[in-house]
């Protein structure tokens, strides 16, 4: 009996190992491109291939290839979700048990009153300068269309009990129950509180509670190392769900986007630039009585630096240079620096209302008074730990549209908007930070300017 000789079906083991290899190469070198470049690349690749989707499928086509594609951006901002909470208590805790108020004294108090105001300034500024640029996405019919349904029920929550006293009796509530609501606001608030209560049993010298509360804060600051590792894993993915994200959106509205992107992108360099050259300039010119331009001149370093790396921490050797040849005497510069970099975020109150006057815009919301000073409040409150969070303008962008009563799948749209060109517009926002950091820090510690 003769066997009979099967056609070669498998693949050659040779072959199976050269493409291993071959696909192995590609993805080691993917990752040592710049994650920036990364959700760039994402972004771009998301605009064509959606403009280029819209123009070669019929809308029936389109309608069963976006809800393949969808999920994967999808996933991307439930991620985010997901750790934006942990971060956000543990951030805020950490941030406000760093504060030795009382050891710091009077220059310390002047530092915190500094970083508050200018806080409010560029949280008002941003909320102004949105509303008179008006980001919008009028144009783009079918989006907000699609969402008009959910539009009701958002403006229904944003506008019921909408006074002074049910805002601020909302900032105070049990502290699980906004956990399990998803309520950012008494989060922080509560979060905030935590954190000053543990710092001032630290400086009250009482043998028993410091053993405890540091080893609260241990705890805490573990936590708060798993949630950025969590952040790191999350951030790996982003490129992909970036370009998911953009390509459903584009491939939806088209080059209609492009007028939004361009509006957003404006309105955030408008109030940067405002911060930078109108603000800080006339802190100097009235606290110190120098030419402004001059001081900022000193500072091109620092500014600079955060521009590329988009970190106020990795900023700080250059900021404390630049401080030592300013004069500054390292006692008050090793205090209001790193605080700076941890609580004063000017850039994410001037970039954050942006996208909240979009988000308005977009569903037809009519914002109130009210509306308007708890964007405001929110906006300042989440700045707080914004410094500890890579990006973190990301994740407190879902606390900020929370607290406007939008929906998850509305909040899920301005994210997607957000995520494609926040790397271009978080080089902006450090270079507001730490501008202000720097300010400050020179404005109080600097010595007088001998008269000529």
């Amino acid at each position: 009996m003769r066997l009979v000789k099967l056609p070669y079906i498998l693949p050659n083991p040779a072959a199976i190992w050269y493409n291993y290899r071959m696909f192995k190469a590609l993805i080691l070198s993917i990752g040592r491109v710049s994650l920036v470049w990364r959700i760039l690349a994402g972004f771009v690749l998301g605009i064509v291939g959606g403009l280029l989707a819209q123009r070669s499928f019929s809308p029936g086509t389109l309608s069963h290839i976006l809800p393949i594609l969808a999920p994967f951006g999808g996933v991307l901002v439930a991620m985010l979700k997901m750790v934006v909470y942990p971060i956000i208590f543990f951030s805020l805790v950490m941030g406000a048990a760093s504060l030795p108020l009382r050891q710091s004294g009077k220059v310390g108090g002047t530092v915190l009153v500094w970083y508050a105001l200018t806080s409010l300034v560029a949280a008002v500024l941003g909320v102004a300068l949105a509303l008179a640029l008006n980001p919008s996405m009028a144009q783009a019919g079918t989006a907000a269309s699609a969402h008009a349904a959910a539009a009701q029920e958002m403006l229904g929550r944003s506008q019921g009990g909408g006074t002074f006293a049910s805002f601020f009796l909302g900032l105070f509530v049990n502290p699980f129950e906004a956990l399990a609501r998803g309520s950012f606001l008494p989060i922080i608030v509560f979060s905030i509180l935590v954190g000053i209560a543990a710092r001032c049993l630290l400086d009250s010298g009482d043998a028993k509670a410091e053993g405890p509360v540091r080893g609260l804060l241990t705890v805490c600051d573990g936590a708060q190392r798993v949630a950025f590792k969590l952040i790191d894993w999350v951030m790996l993915y982003f490129p992909i769900g970036v370009f998911a994200l953009t390509f459903t959106n584009f491939a939806e509205n088209g080059p209609l986007l492009f007028g939004p992107y361009l509006r957003i992108v404006s309105c955030v360099l408008a109030c940067v630039l405002v911060m930078i050259f109108v603000v800080y300039p006339a802190a100097i010119a009235i606290f110190r009585r120098e030419n402004p331009f001059r001081v900022l001149a000193r500072l091109r370093g620092p500014i600079l630096t955060a521009f590329v790396t988009r970190s106020s921490a990795a900023t700080l050797p250059v900021s404390f240079r630049a401080m030592d040849e300013a004069g500054v005497p390292r006692a008050i510069s090793s205090f209001s620096l790193p605080l700076g970099a941890t609580v004063n975020m000017d850039g994410v109150c001037v970039h954050l209302p942006v996208f909240a006057i979009l988000a308005a815009n977009m569903f037809g919301m009519e914002l109130t008074a009210v509306q308007l000073l708890t964007l405001v409040v929110s906006v300042m409150f989440a700045s707080v730990g914004a410094g500890g969070v890579p990006g973190g303008s990301v994740f407190l962008l879902f606390m900020v549209l929370d607290n406007m009563g939008l929906a998850p799948d509305q909040t899920a749209m301005i994210v997607a908007l957000a995520l494609g060109i926040n790397p271009i517009l978080d080089m902006f926002e450090t270079c507001c930070n730490v501008t202000g950091d720097n300010v400050c820090t020179y404005v109080v510690g600097a010595p007088k300017a001998n008269p000529k």
